[in-house]
Order: C-alpha cells, then structure tokens, then sequence
C-alpha cells in the first residue's frame, strides 16, 4: 500500500498536466522540463499506480479508465494544495496597474465594456484590460490561471470553475426601415426574408455551418425548430457588429436585446421584437479555482458584477 510519505508529489504535478494534454512532449513543455525527464516521470507513475495511465491509439495517446477517474479528485488536491501556499496581499486598486485578462464575444465586450472602463477610470486609473476573443484561448488557460475572466454563453463547463450569472438578455429583430418585412410584421413574412446568423459560445476556433444542422445553429433556430419552421440564413458570421451592419444592408438581424440597442440610434434600424418566442441567453463569467482568493481578482469579480447589475 502507497503512503502519501512514499510518494514524490511532484508526481501528482506531471500527471495532472500529462492527463490534460495526453502528449509527453507537451506536458514537458507546460512543465518547462525536458521530455525524457517527462517520460522518466511517466514511467514512475506506471509503477506506483500500477496503471499504464496513458494508452497509445490511432487517435493518439488516451487516459486509461482508472486515469481518468483520478483526474476530478487530483485537479481538486493541487488546486488546494495552490491556494494554500498563495501569498496574502491586501489589493490597492487607486495604486495598481495590473493587467487583468478577459475572453469575451463581441457581444459581451460591447455592451459590459465601456461601462466597465468608465468604473476603472474612478477607481483604478492604471489597471488596463487584455480582451481576447473565445477563438484565442481554451479551457485549459481558463483552469490555469493565464485568463482572469471568460465572459460568454457557456453549453458545457468542468465542474471546477467558478462561475456567476452576469444577466439575462432577451432578443430583438434589427431591420433596416425600408425592408418590406415591416409591412406586414408576421412569423410568415419573417420567414420569407433573408437572415443573418451569428452567434460564437464557448472556446475554441470555430467550425464551418451547415443551414441543415439545426442543433448547431443555436437560440434563434432552435426555437424555429420547435414551431417546424426554417428561416432562410443568407450570411452566418462570428461577430455581432457584422451582423448589425448586415442589417443596413436589407439582411434581418436576429440577437441579442443590449446588443440591438448599440445600434438604437442608426436612423436607418427599426428595433422590433421577434414574431415568436426565442429563451433568453444568459451571459455568464467564469474562473479558476486557482484564482478564487486573490485579492485583486476578488475586487476585479466584483466591479464586473456591478457593472453588469446596473447594465439595461
């Protein structure tokens, strides 16, 4: 029977990183050590579990059933295990010029965004913000700390992150005031009109649309679905402002309320609300345990929360 005296910890280190990345080379490189002491370490963890941890297949090298089972309850010890050797600093927000990094769609960067710099620019004039967009980083930054905040519509999280609901928000028809769809403003005409799409959720680079895959084109389509009703998608995009001024050009903008709202003001876009009923999306921010009891990151939570509180 192992015992915890018997054990080298930063094993629990080198598994931890080999079950994310299932590749020796690069959990060498995530560690900053040298492959073979990658392998060498691998090896060690073979003979202690009595498990080959790593199985190679024709899709590469895959966890083995009692490696994964481990995983969970690992992430959990070493993320303890950080936070307790964490330093204790109070946070000088009027003083600090820390740079706090945030993955958000254009969606989100758009209507949280400014508001939240005017909230900087009173109580911390030097802290800068790195926006990044959801095809620049994934899960794993998240859970490592290299992201401060992931601000998105999220399917699917691991069961360690943090989270907080920002708000939901309803959707609006952006329509260019000439098209002939306002004529007669009904599910049918709706539906005879061409459409722009957009919508970018969760991580990762996105992948090419089918206009038949319905469970992959979202809120706006799923809701179609359910009446058995199609609309006819002309332009798909990853950005909201492409779709907004898509809508200048004669294309029907369907999305979310406070981004419609951005363009209230264009005297050629008539905001209206859907001829049926689509749920609401609810923005949601996430974090990593690993940063859960930072001073400066608990202050920065918690401005981004407020902000999106009084944001209509």
């Amino acid at each position: 029977m192992n015992t915890i005296k018997e054990i080298d910890l930063n094993l629990l280190v080198y598994l931890d990183v080999l079950l994310r990345e299932r590749n020796v080379t690069r959990a060498a490189a995530q560690l900053n050590i040298t492959q073979p002491a990658m392998s060498n370490g691998l090896k060690r963890l073979r003979g202690l579990l009595n498990d080959p941890i790593l199985v190679r297949t024709s899709e590469g090298m895959r966890p083995t059933e009692r490696a994964l089972g481990m995983q969970e309850s690992l992430r959990t010890v070493l993320y303890s295990v950080e936070e307790m050797i964490q330093p204790i600093r109070e946070f000088e927000a009027a003083t600090s010029n820390r740079v706090f990094r945030i993955m958000a769609s254009d969606y989100a960067a758009s209507t949280l965004m400014p508001r939240l710099l005017n909230t900087l620019d009173e109580q911390a004039p030097n802290v800068s913000l790195d926006i990044m967009t959801p095809s620049d980083i994934s899960f794993h930054d998240v859970e490592n700390g290299k992201v401060d905040l992931a601000i998105n519509r999220f399917e699917k999280l691991p069961q360690s992150f943090h989270q907080k609901v920002l708000w939901q928000d309803e959707f609006s028809c952006l329509i260019h005031k000439q098209h002939p769809l306002l004529n007669n403003y009904s599910l049918d005409e709706y539906l005879k009109a061409e459409h722009v799409w957009v919508s970018k959720t969760g991580f990762g680079v996105g992948v090419g649309m089918d206009p038949r895959d319905i469970q992959k084109l979202g809120w706006v389509d799923d809701a179609l679905d359910k009446l058995n009703r199609r609309r006819h998608i002309k332009v798909f995009t990853r950005n909201y402002h492409v779709a907004m001024y898509l809508a200048r050009e004669g294309l029907v903008a369907t999305l979310p309320t406070r981004a419609a709202k951005l363009y209230q003001n264009d005297d050629t876009l008539i905001i209206k609300e859907p001829p049926f009923s689509i749920p609401a999306l609810t923005l949601t921010m996430i974090w990593s345990p690993l940063l859960q009891h930072d001073a400066g990151h608990r202050w920065f939570r918690q401005i981004v929360a407020e902000t999106a509180a009084t944001q209509r």
